[in-house]
């Protein structure tokens, strides 16, 4: 989390964490901690959910925690793909889709997610494309993740 928020900088209306349960590090980080509103924790559908109904401005950028590289300019690129007119933004790596990289309506979102889960559709690549978001091509990056303690060495 500490990585993620350094490397997005400051500048946000507020700083959401999806997170069931309580975590001291993520309040001290300065972040609101947003757990799932469904009680059988369906994915990362799920929490995309709580954050598009706990978000308070028009737009929310999600940016997974678990990303080895995050490029220092990923907000600002994505608020440049939407000054093209577009309804939202995804980005594409190196390795192809990275649907939790985005910045997404709120209003549009908070309907689509909700009706995607209670229709039990919870792949987060199935609602970029039924929400028509903007695919960001960032082919030249590869964002990688960090899943164990070895992938921080």
């Amino acid at each position: 989390l500490a990585r993620t928020l350094a490397a997005l900088g400051v500048g946000f209306a507020e700083v959401l964490v999806s997170h069931n349960g309580h975590d001291q590090r993520v309040a001290e980080s300065g972040a609101r901690s947003v757990p799932d509103l469904r009680a059988d924790f369906p994915g990362p559908l799920a929490g995309l959910e709580a954050l598009l109904h706990a978000a308070s401005s028009e737009w929310l950028l999600t940016i997974p925690v678990d990303l080895r590289d995050i490029p220092d300019d990923l907000a600002e690129t994505l608020i440049r793909a939407l000054e093209l007119g577009d309804r939202g933004v995804a980005v594409s790596d190196a390795d192809g889709l990275q649907p939790l990289v985005g910045l997404w309506p709120v209003q549009e979102g908070r309907v689509a997610v909700t009706a995607a889960l209670d229709a039990k559709r919870g792949a987060v690549h199935e609602l970029v494309r039924s929400m028509q978001l903007r695919i960001h091509e960032l082919s030249s990056r590869r964002f990688g993740n960090l899943n164990s303690p070895s992938d921080f060495e």
